[in-house]
């Protein structure tokens, strides 16, 4: 009993020393010493707020540059559920869209298939089909879904076909760009404009 008495004794000695040193906003204190105190914001200043434009693309964030045919960025996983679903991706993507589509993948994702190792060379003979188109990535790396983002925050007339749940929560901040997703063993679009939704879900 003692020992917590010394113990609290010595906490309060240490409080009292605390509230007994000098404020540092003290008239005392020479002036290179002292703390300024904060000026108030005036409430009639105009504040600058830094925005990033919006693009030109977007009316009332509709996309003007989405329209067939369909240009679609294949994700590594959209890749590899479509072959465990045994689904035909060009041909479902047209069954989905009911327009014609132009799938296309980027270094980045051959690359991640490429490491993947033997289980997906099943995938690389698909996306190697000329059928399915190529870009060519300028950065360095190959993590396919900072490229993905890029892109298509960068360029609006894509459509990002994917599963992964991290890369769909990042495509959806970005308004304008669809995605789609195999589920259902179909493929289906989410936020498409109005005029082709009802279709996408027949």
């Amino acid at each position: 009993m003692g020992k917590r008495k010394k113990i609290r004794q010595a906490a309060l000695q240490r409080n009292a020393q605390l509230k007994r040193q000098i404020s540092l906003s003290d008239a005392r204190l020479k002036a290179k010493d002292r703390i300024a105190k904060p000026k108030k914001e005036d409430p009639n200043k105009l504040k600058v707020m830094e925005k990033p434009q919006a693009s030109s693309a977007l009316f009332f964030e509709y996309n003007t540059q989405l329209g067939p045919p369909y240009h679609i960025i294949l994700d590594t996983n959209f890749i590899n559920f479509s072959i465990k679903n045994k689904l035909d991706i060009y041909k479902n993507m047209m069954d989905c869209l009911y327009a014609k589509c132009t799938p296309y993948i980027t270094d980045c994702v051959l690359a991640e298939l490429e490491s993947l190792g033997p289980k997906y060379k099943l995938a690389l003979r698909i996306i190697k089909d000329p059928r399915f188109e190529r870009i060519h990535c300028m950065h360095k790396g190959i993590y396919a879904d900072d490229c993905i983002v890029n892109r298509v925050s960068q360029h609006k007339c894509y459509i990002v076909a994917t599963n992964d749940k991290e890369l769909k929560r990042r495509i959806r901040k970005i308004p304008g760009v669809p995605i789609m997703y195999v589920a259902l063993n179909r493929y289906l679009i989410e936020r498409m404009p109005d005029a082709f939704e009802p279709m996408s879900k027949k």
